[in-house]
């Protein structure tokens, strides 16, 4: 069935600024919502700068049945992008309309048939398609990547007040890159500094899921296409990946009491 009508919950992982890794958060987030035994789809709405399939090592492109699309599955997710439809070497050169189609399209016109949860890789900032989500599906919830560095929690936080005008509720923060250990033991060194996560939760009373630490792994993994949660599942990241994803959950079966 084409659409999200069947689709239970909507996630979106959003930051207001790139390079903090919400596109790593939102591939291990669905894949940790699968292992706890969810039926999830995974949307690249990212259409200036589609990695998911870089990022999960698919080459294939999905096959249309009748008017609509049929998401590639891989690792258990249903997974559309994008990246799937143009060149990988060329630039998407589109202005706001174009993308707000693109995105409403992927909402609409694929097979998404009934999953328990989609979650939506976001593009970075404050723009088109996060508004079309946004006002397409005024239930989705949002969870918030930053890292604890000024600069990005101040982003974030005027992403945050954008969702919220627009009546998508914040449900959780993630800070990512929150500290390297050089060896299992060792102190943390806070290379893009500490607390940033933990002081906006403070600060907007949105909780704070989880602290991904800076691992070479995960950037690893990512690389080739097979990421850290199916690579090296007892990685602390991946752990803290698990966590999250536990906590989303939990969310969910607080709402539907």
């Amino acid at each position: 069935m084409a659409g999200i009508g069947q689709v239970e919950h909507v996630v979106a992982v959003a930051s207001g600024k790139g390079g903090v890794g919400k596109t790593t958060v939102a591939i291990n987030l669905a894949l940790g919502l699968a292992a706890r035994g969810f039926s999830v789809g995974l949307l690249d709405a990212d259409v200036y700068g589609p990695s998911i399939p870089l990022m999960l090592g698919i080459s294939t492109e999905p096959v249309r049945e009748g008017d609509a699309l049929v998401p590639v599955e891989k690792f258990g997710l249903l997974i559309m992008s994008i990246g799937f439809l143009v060149d990988e070497a060329q630039p998407v050169i589109w202005r706001g309309p174009m993308v707000s189609r693109a995105v409403k399209e992927f909402l609409d016109q694929v097979a998404w048939g009934r999953l328990d949860c989609l979650v939506v890789d976001l593009p970075p900032g404050t723009g088109d398609p996060s508004i079309t989500i946004a006002r397409s599906i005024p239930a989705a919830e949002v969870v918030m990547v930053t890292t604890p560095q000024a600069v990005a929690v101040a982003d974030v936080r005027r992403a945050i007040h954008l969702f919220q005008r627009l009546g998508n509720p914040v449900t959780g923060i993630v800070e990512n890159m929150a500290g390297f250990r050089a060896a299992p033991g060792a102190a943390p060194i806070d290379i893009f500094g500490a607390g940033g996560g933990e002081a906006l939760s403070r600060e907007t009373g949105i909780p704070l899921l989880g602290s991904i630490p800076i691992e070479p792994e995960l950037r690893a993994a990512g690389d080739a296409g097979a990421p850290i949660l199916i690579r090296s599942p007892d990685n602390p990241a991946s752990l803290a990946f698990g966590r999250i994803a536990e906590q989303v959950k939990r969310g969910w079966h607080i709402r539907l009491q």
